[in-house]
């Protein structure tokens, strides 16, 4: 199992995906903590879905991680992308046959490479939370916004429990990625499916029927990231989608088990 982790981790370190990576996660996460702080007084809204913000509320305890929280739905495209990609493309290059052969336990290869894109999933995490609250840190002072509640025992706590919620989600998506990449076992059809799902599917679903929110599985991992939402509870959001996850990935395992390796 470690040597099966350790192999997974290295083809992760790969300049080319994890540079890239943890790039875009710091210039999206300051771009979205920025945001709330230099378009505070804008008639558009400085959140997602043109909600503002404002002081009062940034000035809590839980101000300093308002921009991590926005983060967390871009964090669980990416790990979705990052998931589906490493697992599909065993398939596409014929590699999984080589595994195989070095770890005859297919279950073994599953699990190691769930843990170690775990692991790189927990990394950009912990990046984005640095990055967010650097970016809100700074830019406060200039939005007349205060921030001395932001690192008291209650800010902490805050801190804490959004890293926890957004980690959830992340694992999350990324576990439905890696379910896609194993039903699809390639790497663009996982990514393209994924995607067109969670930013245009779903949206028009909501769109025309507003109920739908309740049951959706990208709706319930999104809620996870802030905690909740005034459509969502937390427990809803943590019941439902666990229970997506949970099936997909045990109906793809025992594919994974049992379908030939080759695609």
């Amino acid at each position: 199992m470690i040597n099966v982790v350790k192999s997974e981790l290295r083809k992760l370190r790969r300049p080319s995906l994890f540079l890239g990576t943890m790039g875009a996660v710091v210039f999206f996460s300051a771009l979205f903590s920025a945001l709330l702080f230099l378009l505070i007084d804008s008639e558009q809204g400085n959140s997602d879905r043109g909600r503002t913000v404002g002081r009062e509320v940034l000035g809590l305890a839980t101000g300093g991680v308002q921009g991590f929280s926005s983060t967390g739905g871009f964090l669980g495209i990416i790990a979705l992308c990052v998931f589906a990609a490493q697992t599909a493309q065993e398939y596409t290059y014929g590699t999984l046959r080589n595994l195989l052969i070095r770890q005859p336990s297919r279950m073994k290869i599953l699990v190691g490479k769930l843990i170690s894109m775990k692991i790189f999933a927990l990394v950009m995490i912990l990046l984005s939370v640095i990055t967010s609250l650097a970016t809100s840190f700074i830019l406060a002072p200039g939005a007349k916004v205060s921030t001395d509640l932001w690192f008291t025992s209650t800010g902490i706590e805050a801190i804490v429990t959004s890293f926890i919620n957004v980690t959830i989600s992340v694992i999350g998506f990324g576990i439905v990625g890696m379910v896609l990449g194993l039903l699809l076992r390639s790497p663009i059809s996982a990514i393209s499916f994924g995607v067109l799902w969670l930013l245009i599917v779903e949206n028009l679903l909501i769109a025309v029927k507003s109920s739908l929110q309740n049951w959706l599985p990208g709706a319930q991992l999104t809620a996870i990231t802030s905690g909740g939402t005034p459509d969502i509870t937390y427990s809803h959001a943590l019941t439902v989608g666990g229970i997506y996850v949970g099936i997909g990935a045990l109906a793809a395992s025992i594919l994974f088990l049992r379908r030939d390796v080759a695609n």
